[in-house]
């Protein structure tokens, strides 16, 4: 049986692993692309890979759907991942400022859980803001055009957007939540603990080979982009903490955590228990 990974752009662990030469030669792995990762978990389910990597949000809106969830590992967190951007010009200075208006986002993803966070921080609930789910150049060019109040950024577009000096951030990621990747499969796929262990050991093999040598990194994800795309993937590998931690119950508190915030906005119909 062919063990598959599945990655998408935004989880540049996985993106990485498919590029890299040698990761996960042990396991002799077949690597999915796709395009999204809120697909994860529909994917995962047709059978179309074994394994795979999103933000934190994902999985529990998987396990909250009926499909019983396992985790196999996470990144470390990402402060720098995420921040709401507003124009330069905007008369918005606070969070609160946010009441009632439009925000875009990828919704479903760890920017809702962000938002819900710094909104919480207000006094405010996701219900007090117009969600936009919309992919992510699309939503700079609505905050651009002033179509959108504010704008949910992620890595690397976050990065590549601030340089314009168009926008300027009105709250930043930091530590609020953990922002890890999250590596996970669905109990459907019947993978045993011994593949799992095997997984989580090759992703903490890789990050160590990215730390090392983050030049061969930006070279593989800037393939066929011109000097000035190299140069930001470089500044942005070289600023990742590349280390994976194991499934353990620290994880799980932080997804359990994620989850009952999700209810209490009413993003969940039911509260949802994080079970090993």
């Amino acid at each position: 049986m062919v063990f598959r990974i599945g990655h998408h752009p935004n989880n540049l662990h996985l993106r990485l692993a498919s590029l890299w030469p040698g990761a996960f030669s042990a396991m002799k792995p077949e690597f999915v692309g796709y395009v999204e990762g809120r697909e994860t978990a529909d994917r995962m389910a047709r059978g179309e890979f074994d394994v795979g990597g999103t933000g934190s949000t994902p999985p529990i809106l998987a396990a909250a759907s009926g499909r019983p969830v396992t985790y196999a590992g996470a990144s470390a967190p990402r402060p720098a991942n995420g921040a709401i951007l507003v124009s330069k010009t905007s008369e918005i200075e606070t969070v609160a400022d946010l009441k009632g208006k439009s925000v875009t986002l990828v919704d479903g993803s760890f920017l809702t859980y962000f938002l819900a966070k710094r909104l919480e921080e207000a006094g405010l609930k996701l219900t007090d803001v117009e969600r936009l789910d919309i992919e992510p150049v699309a939503s700079r060019e609505a905050l651009r055009e002033g179509k959108a109040a504010a704008w949910l950024a992620m890595a690397p577009l976050l990065e590549q957007s601030l340089v314009s000096g168009e926008f300027r951030v009105l709250a930043h990621c930091g530590d609020l939540i953990p922002n890890r990747s999250l590596f996970w499969t669905l109990d459907e796929r019947k993978l045993s603990k011994d593949t799992l262990e095997e997984f989580a050991g090759e992703l903490q093999r890789l990050g160590a080979e990215i730390a090392a040598d983050p030049e061969k990194a930006s070279a593989l994800l800037s393939a066929g982009g011109d000097e000035s795309e190299r140069r930001a993937w470089t500044r942005i590998v070289s600023e990742r903490n590349w280390q994976a931690i194991g499934a353990g119950a620290p994880l799980l508190q932080e997804q359990q955590a994620e989850a009952d915030t999700l209810f209490a906005h009413g993003d969940l119909s039911t509260r949802l228990t994080i079970a090993a």
